[in-house]
């Protein structure tokens, strides 16, 4: 498509050098005396030609340089500062092309009027006008917002995105939760978001219960910075907080220390963890996978599905009642120890060693689990995760599980989630799922239900509506179809390391050196319609990240759902640590 009229107007800030090739996507330019560029600025020239409607071509600086002209040795410089020695200064901006309009591939003409690109001729040369749908991320180096084509992002066109960056600096979560906060506030969706749901696992500390929650920090700067995205700096209006029991409590009190209302407790009642074949995702590290006894845990799942009865509360079994996770777990070692039984739920082709690595494991299984999986709580009480009958936004605390049981809650609520999805069968509305560690739950190497849940998410969750943010600490250790699927990829500061390794190749060389050194809200984003990675900052939170931040809640968050159905039901205790995070 050829656009007519791309306006060039703006700062003459040089001249494209002839003393170095200039090509049709890269060249140089003379920075002008008086003038200057800096990474990530938008230029644009134009080359004339003959019988033909000139050609535009719009870059973004990707490298800048300053050199001494007229010096040979490196010991010059201190005479050309004492002015006994004639020389200038000269600096030089490499220019990596973004956008040629019309596109007939020229190079820029040495000696070519450089402009900074302001207005619409930086949209154009960022390729925004393009976007039907624009969905603010933050701000560029020049103040000015950068936008994400939402088409790449609920599915249209594209889905899912991935966040890769150092723990604590890069604000990988800062940064999911200011893009969901976006996409929900932007208007960009249409009346597509009023329906859409996000289910965001929390994994450290309590800094994601109090989304709905003011911050009490926020300032008139802040405030300005949301409103040139076009955004009102708030809360997010719409959120529900689940949490595990907690540990040796009878009546499923959640497992929370600073948030004292909106907090209902989420767990699985014996008959649900049989009827549904929870069993595998108790075995759900990589490297169970790779152990003979998996066929083991099939079998089991198999007969439990079959031959468990629900019996108030719990679960009966050839007549046996079983009343708590740590019942049920003895009650298979017994009938796998036994001869006689053994064969009927182990299957008759299995060793005895096997059968044994598969006690041991679930035996270490009941510390962990024992809370999660219960047989005591009254199975008509709400207990499930179901992001279609709860808020706009839904909020999983796992933070005081160990690794084992975290594994366990993400793998079944993704299941069940994906399912629901599945049996809808249509794409809307829209289901964003923010999973941070995801090299955890999906890493390169392995096999295991979380992971096969997850690929299943990148590779059809788009057709489903279901769009995964993952987020980690190293791409490269996550399985590579979950990262390739991903249509957005945004970086964060990153480890030496980590950084040279090849997925990182979408980023310049120059870029690859700055997010060594991004301080914290600095991202990298790379979209499928712009060449070049852009490089933003997203404004503060307006949400509270810990309680001393938090406001007065809204007044539809005041009564949980468990607080509603029982008035005595008593939500949380005590003060939580207030450790500082970065932002």
């Amino acid at each position: 498509m050829t656009d007519q009229g791309f306006d060039v107007a703006g700062e003459g800030v040089g001249r494209v050098l002839g003393t170095a090739d200039a090509t049709p996507l890269q060249f140089w330019t003379a920075v002008a005396p008086g003038s200057y560029l800096q990474l990530d600025d938008v230029v644009v020239t134009r080359r004339e030609l003959p019988d033909r409607e000139p050609v535009t071509i719009a870059g973004v600086v990707t490298q800048v340089r300053a050199r001494h002209e007229g010096a040979q040795f490196d010991s010059d410089v201190f005479a050309i500062a004492d002015g006994t020695l004639p020389a200038q200064v000269q600096e030089a901006a490499e220019i990596t092309t973004t956008r040629v309009d019309p596109e007939f591939y020229v190079p820029p003409q040495p000696g070519a009027v450089v402009h900074r690109a302001e207005g619409d001729a930086r949209a154009r040369a960022l390729h925004f006008d393009r976007m039907e749908r624009r969905i603010p991320m933050g701000t560029g180096r020049d103040g000015v917002p950068v936008y994400l084509n939402a088409d790449f992002l609920d599915g249209t066109r594209g889905a899912h995105v991935s966040i890769s960056g150092i723990s604590g600096v890069a604000t990988k979560t800062s940064f999911a939760t200011f893009l969901l906060y976006s996409v929900f506030r932007s208007g960009q969706l249409g009346g597509d978001a009023v329906n859409a749901k996000a289910l965001i696992f929390n994994v450290k500390g309590e800094d994601l219960l109090f989304l709905d929650h003011p911050n009490t920090r926020l300032d008139d700067a802040t405030r300005a910075a949301y409103a040139r995205l076009g955004l009102v700096a708030d809360a997010f209006p719409d959120v529900r907080v689940y949490a595990p029991p907690r540990v040796g409590d009878s009546s499923g009190t959640p497992d929370v220390s600073s948030r004292l209302t909106g907090v209902d407790s989420f767990y699985w009642t014996l008959s649900e963890f049989c009827a549904d074949r929870l069993l595998p995702y108790v075995f759900a590290d990589a490297d169970d996978e790779r152990q003979q006894y998996t066929m083991v845990v099939h079998s089991v799942a198999a007969h439990l599905a079959r031959y468990a009865q629900p019996a108030d509360g719990g679960v009966s079994i050839d007549g046996v009642r079983l009343g708590s996770y740590g019942d049920l777990v003895d009650h298979i070692v017994e009938q796998l120890s036994d001869d006689e039984t053994r064969g009927d739920w182990a299957g008759s082709a299995v060793g005895l060693g096997t059968v044994n690595a598969f006690a041991r494991r679930l035996i270490g299984s009941k510390k962990d689990l024992s809370r999660l999986i219960r047989g005591d709580l009254a199975t008509r009480r709400p207990h499930s995760i179901n992001t279609a009958e709860s808020a706009q936004v839904t909020v999983v605390d796992l933070h005081n599980l160990p690794d084992r049981a975290q594994r366990f809650v993400v793998g079944v609520t993704l299941k069940s989630e994906f399912e629901r999805k599945e049996k809808a069968g249509t794409a809307k509305p829209l289901l964003f799922v923010v999973l941070d560690e995801l090299n955890k739950y999906a890493p390169r190497e392995g096999s295991s239900p979380i992971k096969e849940v997850l690929l299943d998410i990148a590779e059809r969750g788009r057709s489903l509506g279901v769009i995964l943010v993952g987020a980690q600490q190293t791409a490269s250790e996550v399985e590579r179809r979950i990262v390739t699927n991903s249509a957005i990829r945004v970086v964060g500061r990153l480890d030496p390391a980590e950084a040279s390794r090849p997925e990182y190749g979408f980023l310049p060389p120059a870029q690859r050196q700055r997010a060594l050194l991004a301080k914290p809200g600095t991202m990298f984003v790379n979209q499928p319609d712009i060449p070049v990675p852009l490089c933003l900052e997203f404004p503060f939170p307006a949400w509270a990240t810990r309680v001393s931040e938090a406001g007065a809640a809204p007044s539809q968050t005041l009564r949980s759902i468990t607080q509603s159905a029982d008035p005595f039901a008593v939500v949380g205790s005590g003060g939580g640590a207030d450790d500082d995070i970065p932002f």
